[in-house]
């Protein structure tokens, strides 16, 4: 299991830099991480991300304060991912069009392009000015995403041994490596795939929830009530927001962003950490015990079992699926009652 999605796998995420704070931007949630240390998890605050700023290709800031998104063969300039202010769209050098990652550093844009083991330096995408191109070092070519703040550049590294890290550097080409930095969980939690990590693998798992018997030797009709838990588990999930402000352009608070988050984690293949099941059907609401009367005719020493699909991040359920399963096997259901 890989863990963290790599943005060439995810639209419309990816890191960048600006000044003193780092960014995670995810389109898919409708908003973005504004952090000023990944690694001990300092002053997190969640945004709304505007509509015309979502769903860009890549996104990198830059030292003079601008955010930009790039788009196919153009980019948008903007001083602010909320507000969209100050808006301006260029198109992007032929040069500068077709890269795997996008940043900014040094008071320059860096353009790589992972195909090619190369990465290209300029001062403006526009015009392609002080183009330069170079060899992008081995070591160099491993990120899953890549920005800049004003004198270093930095990759998040493949999930190791060692967990979740970013590389610290000053030269692509040299693989000047100043230092290697653990990712907080707090700020792991928000990548696609992060709760992996954190929590566990997530799967599907059928559980008997009664079973019910005769041991007579003369037919007999059970009716009864039974309890079955429905719905989210939201104070577990709820916790994995617990250190992040919520801004108040956030149309949800943490329990719900913290809901879709586990949404778009059930997506993901096993290889990411996710089932692979798409659960927009079922409850969604704060889980609940659920009271539901049964009736069943039983024949002499017959045996009906009861259960229900429930899907779980690790150790924890998340969500219990409302429909039951009735069986006289008492081998464990092999289906999955969601769609892939």
């Amino acid at each position: 299991m890989n863990g963290i999605i790599p943005k060439s796998k995810t639209k419309g995420t990816d890191f960048c830099g600006v000044n003193n704070y780092y960014y995670i931007i995810r389109s898919d949630l409708g908003c973005y991480m504004q952090s000023s240390n990944f690694n001990q998890g300092l002053d997190i605050s969640i945004f709304s991300l505007h509509p015309s700023c979502q769903n860009g290709d890549h996104y990198l800031g830059h030292e003079d304060g601008y955010f930009y998104i790039i788009k196919g063969n153009s980019y948008r300039r903007v001083t602010d991912l909320t507000t969209d202010s100050d808006a301006v769209v260029y198109s992007l050098h032929p040069n500068c069009q077709g890269g795997d990652h996008y940043l900014s550093a040094f008071g320059n844009f860096y353009i790589i392009f992972r195909g090619k083991g190369t990465y290209r330096r300029t001062t403006n995408m526009n015009q392609d000015s002080y183009a330069v191109e170079y060899s992008l070092h081995p070591n160099c070519r491993i990120g899953l995403y890549y920005w800049g703040l004003p004198n270093h550049y930095y990759f998040l590294k493949p999930v190791s041994k060692w967990g979740v890290e970013y590389y610290k550097g000053t030269n692509f080409n040299k693989d000047e490596c100043t230092a290697v930095y653990s990712v907080h969980p707090d700020v792991i939690n928000f990548l696609p795939g992060g709760l992996s990590v954190t929590k566990g693998p997530a799967f599907g798992i059928w559980e008997n929830i009664k079973t019910i018997s005769n041991d007579s030797n003369t037919p007999v009709t059970w009716t009864k009530k039974i309890n079955k838990k429905v719905g989210y588990n939201k104070e577990k999930m709820t916790q994995i927001a617990h250190n992040w402000k919520i801004a108040t352009s956030v149309s949800t608070e943490s329990g719900e962003l913290a809901k879709l988050i586990a949404k778009f984690h059930f997506s993901f293949s096993a290889e990411y950490g996710g089932p692979h099941v798409r659960p927009e059907n079922e409850s969604w609401n704060e889980m609940t015990e659920v009271e539901e009367q049964l009736t069943f005719e039983l024949k002499p020493k017959e045996s009906l079992y009861l259960w229900q699909y429930k899907l779980c991040l690790g150790q924890e359920p998340v969500l219990f699926c409302r429909d039951l399963k009735i069986a006289n096997d008492p081998n464990t259901p092999t289906g999955v009652p969601l769609p892939q």
